[in-house]
């Protein structure tokens, strides 16, 4: 249907937000230089570029890195009696993570994490300072490569010819914003809903490997981005070219049709879907970055804060339309 106050037609069911996600004819808006913004031949050649820089030793590498991050930032919590989880950790995890990824100095992420709250987002949205901050590691990762993420953007070629610089730093800066909005959001609810259900958490904490399920039940129930936008640029059924295109991923999640008790978490069910990193050939290549860090966070933080819990009387409370998570989550670390 089309809405008239917010300027869009709205898609809200499962079926039709996974189709709208996926169709060639609707496409990312903004304006930008990111995979979610490339199409056709153009884009299969970039997404190929990334691609490798998550599997074999790259993905080890990256996982180790994300690993050692994580147990930085909870063992800087371990002498406290009271933390907010938001502030001190989720907001900051995403970041380093993709600081290290990219094989950017750690003393950078403060820098980083900034830019974030001021302007840099998931689909790489510019910032003053960011590709002047780039532009010599780029320089020195084409003459010096190395095993990083921005090593393999450096030297790949997609179509016999290497990408750009501004390419490098828009795919860069596409990870950077993503580990600095999505993820910290995604992560905010992650941690709100296992907490909320110490039943479930205490499975997961005993089994490990069921943290993965967990963390996409909590991007089902409570996706950090509830409203995608996309823009017609051909016809797609009665909607107009030119015309956006509201994808509600919040809505989708919670169709009764698709989900059984679709309000309820549970970190255990079987087929939690998958549409808050995107669909076709727009998912996201950085959610296996997200749910590393999602994993190997809620590890640090159950292996440093075994007895991790609320504040006495706190029940955690989503904010936000477009975007929404809890803002705060003060626990009790001992």
């Amino acid at each position: 249907m089309y809405d008239e106050p917010f300027g869009a037609w709205l898609v809200s069911r499962y079926a039709d937000v996974r189709a709208a996600l996926a169709d060639p004819r609707l496409v990312a808006v903004p304006p930008g230089r990111t995979l979610a913004h490339l199409e056709g031949g153009t884009h299969s050649a970039h997404r190929a570029v990334v691609s490798p820089a998550f599997r074999g030793a790259a993905l080890a590498a990256l996982s180790a890195g994300v690993a050692r991050t994580a147990f930085v930032l909870a063992r800087r919590l371990a002498a406290r009696q009271e933390a907010d989880l938001v502030t001190e950790f989720c907001q900051w995890l995403p970041t380093a993570a993709a600081v290290a990824a990219l094989g950017l100095p750690y003393e950078d992420t403060a820098r980083v994490h900034a830019w974030c709250r001021t302007g840099l987002d998931h689909l790489g949205g510019r910032h003053p300072e960011l590709d002047a901050f780039l532009r010599p590691y780029i320089a020195r990762r084409r003459a010096h490569p190395g095993t990083d993420l921005l090593s393999a953007l450096c030297t790949a070629r997609a179509d016999g010819r290497p990408l750009s610089d501004e390419t490098v730093a828009g795919l860069a800066g596409s990870l950077l914003g993503a580990g600095g909005e999505a993820t910290a959001g995604g992560l905010a609810s992650f941690f709100a809903n296992l907490l909320d259900h110490p039943g479930q958490l205490g499975v997961v904490r005993a089994r490990p490997a069921l943290a993965a399920g967990a963390w996409a039940e909590s991007l089902r129930r409570d996706p950090p981005l509830h409203v995608v936008l996309r823009r017609a640029v051909e016809p797609v059924g009665a909607i107009p070219v030119g015309a956006t295109v509201a994808c509600l991923v919040g809505s989708a999640g919670r169709d009764p049709a698709r989900f059984a008790d679709p309000d309820r978490y549970d970190a255990f069910r079987t087929d939690p879907g998958q549409l808050a990193h995107g669909s076709g050939r727009h998912f996201c290549p950085g959610a296996l970055l997200a749910r590393l860090t999602a994993e190997h966070g809620l590890r640090a933080l159950l292996t440093v804060l075994p007895d991790l819990r609320w504040v006495p009387g706190f029940r955690p409370t989503p904010e936000g339309l477009i975007s929404r998570s809890p803002r705060s989550l003060p626990v009790r670390l001992r």
